[in-house]
């Protein structure tokens, strides 16, 4: 049973994301204690809100360092809506610019799109090589986002794996998923996507086997 720490910033949908996690098979803890977050095999930073006040949040229980130190060692971690926005440099909303945690270059902007916020069911355009998505087709996801990244702006480098990129559209075309090694980010909500977020979650928890752990 794989032990799976929630990043508690307050903001998120926790108790959601508790429960999607238990059903999908995990041992869960909630906290923001800095060694249980860096000990469990994987940690969930959850996301709901305005991109400057999550970011603000985060930083303030030193979220920011745990990330940085989980992913230097190669530990996994799944965000999970504006927990997706947040790892881009930026993000704008109501014209003010607000540092992301810029592990991925990119700004996050309001969707281009006859109805804001994109609110419900939406499919996904996968790779057949995603690990999150492996077994899953043809599913929809509950998504809940004014703004999103649109663009995907990391350089290919010979030291890593390319990233594998899933794209959503409403109004515009934008980043529904990423899997870029150890980290992990979905626009859309598991926890709130029925049986397919659950095997997405399964899936997530079958990365931690493949790296050792």
């Amino acid at each position: 049973m794989p032990n799976v720490a929630i990043l508690d910033y307050g903001s998120g949908n926790i108790r959601s994301a508790e429960r999607a996690l238990m059903a999908a098979g995990a041992e869960v803890l909630i906290t923001s204690n800095h060694a249980d977050l860096l000990a469990a095999d994987g940690v969930v930073l959850p996301g709901v809100g305005a991109f400057d006040a999550c970011a603000k949040a985060l930083r303030s229980v030193g979220g920011d360092q745990v990330i940085d130190t989980r992913l230097a060692g190669g530990l996994p971690v799944l965000a999970i809506c504006v927990g997706m926005q947040i790892l881009f440099t930026s993000g704008i909303e109501h014209g003010i610019t607000t540092e992301g945690l810029s592990q991925w270059p990119g700004e996050v902007t309001e969707l281009n799109a006859p109805i804001v916020p994109h609110m419900g069911w939406n499919t996904v355009e996968t790779s057949s090589s995603s690990h999150l998505f492996q077994g899953i087709r043809d599913e929809r996801f509950y998504f809940v986002h004014s703004y999103a990244a649109k663009t995907w702006e990391l350089p290919p480098s010979e030291r890593m794996a390319p990233p594998i990129l899933t794209w959503s559209h409403h109004g515009e075309r934008f980043l529904s998923a990423v899997e870029n090694g150890a980290l992990s980010a979905t626009q859309f909500h598991p926890e709130k996507s029925g049986a397919a977020g659950i095997s997405l979650l399964r899936n997530w928890f079958n990365t931690f086997s493949s790296r050792g752990k």
